[in-house]
């Protein structure tokens, strides 16, 4: 993992966890102990399956970088999806309060979102990947100019 991605993760991780310890407060003074329960496993929840997917579009887009965009799809809808899934299974719990589940879902799933969108407008990451420098960046240019002098080809940098 790249700092970068380390850094978008904790960029998004912090505030869905602040998010969350208010959304505890609040169902805990609101519902008591189930309110609590429901919506601390409802933030961490969000925040769990955001994670894993962070974390698994990392590894799709060093594995496949041209699917980026379509992983990167797949990947929040299938969150989706599963956390709709669970919202309505453990709707009728009886050990957690449902509406506080669903709150810190809600409250999870916004605070990671917000995070994350923050932490990549505020990251500088590069978009084209510079070419790794032989350390004799003169006689590899001589080179090239030579080579595509030979084939006819305009050299690098457009020089003839």
């Amino acid at each position: 993992m790249q700092s970068n991605d380390a850094r978008i993760i904790r960029g998004a991780a912090l505030p869905s966890a602040a998010v969350g310890a208010l959304a505890v407060v609040i169902a805990a003074v609101a519902a008591g102990a189930e309110g609590a329960l429901g919506a601390a496993l409802g933030a961490l929840l969000a925040a769990g399956f955001f994670g894993l997917g962070q974390l698994a579009l990392i590894r799709a887009s060093r594995r496949w970088p041209e699917l980026f965009l379509g992983i990167g799809f797949l990947v929040y809808i299938t969150q989706i999806g599963v956390l709709l899934g669970l919202l309505f299974l453990l709707r009728d719990a009886s050990f957690l309060n449902g509406r506080a589940f669903g709150a810190g879902v809600l409250v999870g799933t916004v605070g990671w979102l917000v995070g994350q969108t923050r932490a990549n407008f505020t990251l500088k990451t590069p978009y084209v990947e510079p070419r790794p420098s032989t350390g004799g960046d003169e006689e590899a240019t001589s080179a090239s100019d030579a080579s595509a002098t030979e084939t006819g080809a305009p050299a690098p940098g457009g020089r003839p």
